[in-house]
């Protein structure tokens, strides 16, 4: 086996999901500046936003975690294309209309020359 294969950092950290407060007594190496004393013994603390104890597939629970914005930015864009969509189809309706009365024009003239 290979030497000084696994890191030498590793030690007790606590991870807290900020949605409920859990916090999870785990070791890591991750590196924190901020701690936090569990049972009187002080631990480095790292925050996390989604957890088991707080994700909708561990849960149960259907409910929105967006803190990023995920959400608000697709609907924004779903909006976006969709009021698009409806310039395009406007535009084109518009185009038609006139391509068809200067068909109709063209054809009163024609039959007027004759």
């Amino acid at each position: 086996m290979k030497k000084n294969l696994h890191p030498a950092n590793y030690r007790l950290v606590v991870f807290q999901d900020l949605n409920n407060n859990t916090t999870y007594l785990t070791k890591s190496t991750v590196a924190s500046d901020e701690t936090i004393t569990l049972d009187g013994v002080e631990y480095p603390l790292v925050k996390v936003h989604i957890t088991s104890s707080s994700h909708p597939f561990f849960t149960g629970e259907e409910r929105v975690l967006d803190i990023e914005g995920r959400v608000d930015k697709f609907k924004a864009r779903a909006a976006a294309a969709e009021k698009a969509k409806a310039a395009r189809m406007a535009a084109a309706k518009k185009s038609s209309q006139r391509a068809a009365e200067k068909a109709d024009k063209a054809a009163d003239e024609t039959q007027k020359a004759q």
